[in-house]
């Protein structure tokens, strides 16, 4: 009896004619190369950001939240409205990084410890809104279950403080599984660093990796694990964070449909600001062959999805509200589309979901520059839903006579921008200090990799030419 095995190589996710070698070098050279004049530059424009972010903090500590627009009833502005949308930015980082991984998708391997250092940046700019909008911020320990003169005790039926759980275990996490990950690259980086002091300090990060067969146990043990862990803290955080809103009275919040809603957007916005990223960075870096088009359409595939799933749920709004005949509920989707506010509206209605259907094309969802304006008009949009749901709601509450509009100040504006000073300070130093993309986990997605690339009997120069079907027959 004779029975055939025919080798079928696996879809080249890597561009070109490269071999391990090349993937190494390639990954390895921006780390340890001298540092570029641009990059200071970039460096430069961050860190000035940055410090009118915490010159307007100051100002703020000092003068008080009357600096903000704010008024009644609108309690709410900007800074809940930013701490929303960083924290949704965050959550492609541990979709691609955990659930892909589970579910074996190797396409992942180009993106996701880019998409992993964004997550953790995004919820670090995103945390700095709710302890700056307490108000009183000497008294901020008052929120935590620590002992205190006055004998207080954090509230914990509210969803506010379900936050502070729920975002600190989603970044703990993140940064668990985002290092774990970084392991095995740290010891390639120190094996090729020449200056003594990048041997010493990658020695140091990579925890004395050898690369054994006992280190790739532990290591893949650890990282399915963390994967596992943060799973359900992708549909989790933001579904916390929909409770602010959702466990409310006020019309405009107070429905079921927040949950999967505010995950989807979530997902949403975070895979685009992936590719706005993503697409700079390949340009600059030299990267198109790993973070290839077939990676890009790949995403937007997933962008378009959940951008459905977010244009479902808008329908569902207007439908939940005219069916419950909940007179308030009415009148607060009415104004949201020919109230004072409808230009935000109408904006978000074009960037999330006019915008997104232009990826239907498969020569859209291909095209680099389309792909990149459309990433940016779905984050414009996204902040724009995030607006009209915590601003547009509050400014129109119960009592007509308290309604008010809410217009943002300088100082919310500025503190605004200066976050993003924040997000591309850490940024540009994971860029260079960093392997942006995860060599030991391409390498294995490789058609290299493969036990049976390889010709029993003969040779193939790592893998550049040669025959790619292998048949062996036992009888």
């Amino acid at each position: 009896m004779s029975t055939t095995y025919e080798y079928v190589p696996k879809p080249a996710l890597v561009k070109g004619d490269h071999d391990f070698g090349d993937i190494t070098d390639m990954i390895c050279e921006t780390p340890l190369q001298k540092t570029p004049p641009l990059w200071y530059v970039a460096f430069g424009a961050a860190n000035i950001l940055l410090l009118v972010m915490l010159a307007l903090i100051g100002y703020l500590f000092w003068e008080g939240t009357g600096v903000w627009g704010l008024n009644v009833p609108a309690g709410w502005g900007w800074a809940i409205v930013n701490f929303v949308w960083w924290v949704g930015i965050g959550h492609a980082g541990t979709l691609i990084s955990a659930i892909l991984f589970l579910f074996r998708q190797d396409w992942r391997t180009a993106i996701n410890r880019f998409a992993e250092a964004m997550t953790i940046f995004a919820v670090m700019c995103a945390g700095v809104f709710p302890a700056i909008h307490v108000g009183r911020i000497w008294f901020i320990y008052w929120v935590f279950p620590i002992p205190n003169q006055m004998a207080m005790w954090p509230n914990f039926t509210s969803p506010l403080l379900w936050d502070v759980f729920a975002v600190s275990t989603y970044f703990t996490v993140s940064v668990l599984f985002w290092y774990v990950g970084l392991i095995p690259d740290f010891a390639t980086l120190r094996d090729k660093a020449t200056s003594k002091l990048q041997k010493i300090t990658y020695g140091i990060f990579s925890l004395g990796w050898t690369g054994s067969f006992r280190d790739w146990w532990n290591y893949e043990k650890a990282y399915m694990i963390l994967a596992g862990l943060a799973t359900p803290l992708v549909l989790s955080v933001h579904t916390v964070v929909s409770f602010d809103f959702s466990v409310s009275l006020i019309p405009g919040w107070h429905s079921t449909i927040f949950p999967p809603y505010f995950v989807a957007g979530a997902i949403y916005s975070g895979f685009a600001m992936v590719l706005s990223l993503m697409i700079i960075a390949r340009k600059i870096y030299g990267l198109e062959d790993i973070m290839n088009v077939d990676i890009m359409e790949k995403m937007n595939i997933v962008m378009m999805a959940t951008g459905l799933l977010v244009a479902f749920a808008y329908l569902m709004e207007g439908w939940t509200a005219w069916y419950s005949g909940y007179i308030y509920e009415q009148a607060i989707f009415k104004l949201y589309v020919v109230g004072p506010y409808d230009w935000g509206f109408w904006i978000l209605m074009f960037c999330n979901v006019v915008t997104p259907n232009f990826l239907w094309s498969k020569t859209v969802r291909r095209n680099v520059t389309l792909t990149f304006i459309i990433s940016i008009l779905v984050n414009i949009g996204m902040w724009f839903e995030r607006f009209m749901i915590a601003v547009a709601s509050l400014s129109t509450d119960f009592l007509p006579s308290s309604w008010d509009y809410y217009s943002p100040t300088w100082v919310d504006i500025w503190t605004y921008i200066g976050t993003f000073g924040l997000f591309f300070t850490f940024f540009l130093l994971f860029l260079r200090f960093f392997p942006m993309i995860a060599i030991a986990e391409v390498k294995a997605v490789m058609p290299q990799a493969d036990p049976h690339y390889y010709e029993e009997n003969g040779s193939n120069d790592h893998g550049k030419s040669g025959d790619n079907e292998l048949k062996s027959n036992n009888d």
